[in-house]
């Protein structure tokens, strides 16, 4: 399934949760850290995947194609986060490290 751009800006709190959704979290523990309703994060999630134009059906993880998405789109610090280096991090000769594909 080929991913679309996104078709508007998220709100912060959109891109919170998906921040959490990329973590792995399951809506109830993104609801207990937002200090939200499961509901309220299941309508977010909602949105977010009509955002990038994805669509579930039986043979598809919606929340797998809304974190590969939301990464490609604002990065991906899950990278940051495990402690594993990107695969296109380079170090440049001032020592500071960049990604050349931009995950982070």
């Amino acid at each position: 399934m080929q991913v679309n751009l996104i078709v508007r800006p998220l709100t912060p709190f959109e891109q919170l949760v998906c921040e959490h959704l990329c973590d792995g979290l399951t809506n109830a523990a993104i609801a207990q850290a937002t200090a939200h309703t499961e509901k309220v994060i299941e309508n977010t999630v909602s949105r977010v995947a009509q955002a990038f134009t994805l669509r579930s059906n039986t043979e598809i993880n919606l929340r797998v194609l809304l974190a590969l998405a939301y990464r490609t789109h604002f990065g991906d610090l899950a990278f940051d986060k495990l402690n594993i280096a990107c695969k296109h991090l380079q170090t440049l000769p001032d020592g500071s490290r960049h990604c050349l594909q931009h995950c982070h």
